[in-house]
């Protein structure tokens, strides 16, 4: 034991002191803070975007009402043909022409949008909706309704949704939050995962080219130093993990304070201190929604059982990427032994955030967070959503299981072909020194 904390000590201490790891650990929050601060920015204050003067061509008869400018759009009649505002778009100023047609109201047909270069998506679909809305106004017109009647018959309705929990308690929910909640879980979960586990084989390759390995395995057993790899890596990225939280946390809310302003923050703010099954007082639009959706989710559990799946995915995967790296003596011979460990990894993240996200409580989103392949991503993908104890209890357990034997497995690959040197590894050799007796 004293062994595998000495391996553990050296592991974790010689990748915490790199320059690469102060720099990644610093920079990443603020490169996350400075992103999110912009579309809070932006989200709160709106985008006013560049002002695109549009010429309006119009033949037709029936549209006796005109488009209005906006912020970002200037529209402007002319008497000219098309023709000749074709001919004289270079020299107007004008960004586009916008051509209306003698075209039926029930079949409007024929709508062009001209420019010396290509209108966008997003500029194209603003001006559909601007002629719709024009033509709405027409019909109602013609049919002698006003839009103050049409006003009149329309009617918000605001779902409240509430899931009774076990005790028959009504209990506050939100399928926004949840989803929103659930995609990041799993990205993170999935890119933690990934990193950490490559670090771990990238680790036993580099010891193995550099015969250092050899030097260790005379005072240590493989098994040990492969769990001492696999527990220090885990443990760097678990520091890291937690002082991006910490100094995400920070750097966001000086973000939020500076690019927003001291009135929005106030309402971000609370929202994030609103506990689970508490609300905060509830600020006015959009940040009231969110500051409600947000204030139903139980952040500890979530947090707790993240901090499990974490740890327990990780180490899961990065006992099958040490045998990997023990098999191989350079980093270019690894992908063909890499996509079998990927594809059930992969797998989960594709099927978490696609499947389960859609139907949570289903047949597949179960398997998939019980079966410890997939359930690291798939179950905190399920959790916002609300997961039975019993469930959440067999899968921690069917992963700690899972663990074991991965450990155990790829003990018996990294004992042996940690010692290999110049022969090109396949399966089926694999498969022999799994064999081998002690």
């Amino acid at each position: 034991m004293n062994k595998i904390l000495l391996i553990i000590q050296r592991e974790y201490l010689s990748r915490v002191k790199k320059k690469s790891f102060i720099v990644m650990t610093l920079l990443t929050p603020l490169i996350i803070a400075i992103f999110y601060g912009i579309i809070i920015y932006f989200s709160v204050k709106g985008v006013n975007g560049t002002f695109t003067k549009v010429a309006v061509i119009n033949e037709n008869k029936t549209l006796t009402e005109q488009l209005k400018s906006t912020p970002t759009f200037g529209y402007t009649y002319e008497n000219k043909s098309l023709a000749q505002m074709k001919a004289d778009l270079g020299k107007t100023g004008y960004d586009y022409i916008l051509y209306l047609p003698d075209f039926k109201l029930d079949n409007p047909t024929g709508v062009q949008i001209l420019g010396t270069k290509q209108a966008g998506l997003t500029l194209s679909g603003r001006i559909s909706s601007q002629i719709e809305n024009l033509i709405r106004n027409q019909k109602l017109k013609d049919s002698g309704l006003t839009q103050a009647d049409v006003d009149k018959l329309k009617s918000d309705v605001d779902i409240s949704v509430k899931k009774i929990g076990e005790t028959g308690k009504e209990e506050d929910s939100s399928a926004g939050a949840a989803t929103i909640i659930a995609y990041v879980s799993g990205v993170i979960m999935f890119m933690f995962i990934l990193l950490y586990g490559i670090q771990v084989m990238r680790g036993v390759i580099e010891e193995k080219t550099s015969r250092i390995i050899e030097v260790m395995i005379s005072s240590v057993k493989p098994f040990q130093l492969m769990m001492g790899k696999i527990i220090g890596i885990a443990l760097v990225g678990l520091t890291q993990f937690i002082l991006w939280i910490v100094l995400t946390a920070s750097i966001s809310t000086v973000a939020v304070k500076v690019l927003v302003g001291k009135e929005e923050a106030k309402q971000i703010s609370s929202m994030q201190a609103a506990g689970p099954g508490k609300q905060a007082v509830q600020a006015a639009g959009p940040i009231g929604d969110i500051q409600k959706s947000l204030a139903s989710l139980n952040f500890p559990k979530i947090i707790s059982v993240f901090f499990f799946f974490f740890i327990g995915g990780y180490l899961f995967y990065s006992a099958l990427y040490a045998a990997i790296g023990s098999a191989v003596d350079s980093e270019t011979e690894t992908q063909q032994f890499m996509m079998p460990v990927m594809m059930p990894l992969l797998l989960g993240y594709a099927l978490s955030l696609s499947v389960v996200t859609t139907d949570p409580y289903g047949n597949i989103a179960f398997w998939l967070s019980i079966i410890p392949f997939t359930s690291p991503i798939a179950m905190m993908v399920r959790l916002p959503y609300g997961v039975p104890d019993w469930q959440l209890a067999l899968s921690m357990l069917l992963l700690i299981v899972g663990f074991i034997g991965t450990v155990w497995m790829a003990s018996r690959i990294y004992r042996v072909g940690i010692l290999m040197y110049g022969k090109k590894t396949s399966f089926k050799e694999i498969l022999k020194w799994f064999s081998y007796r002690n």
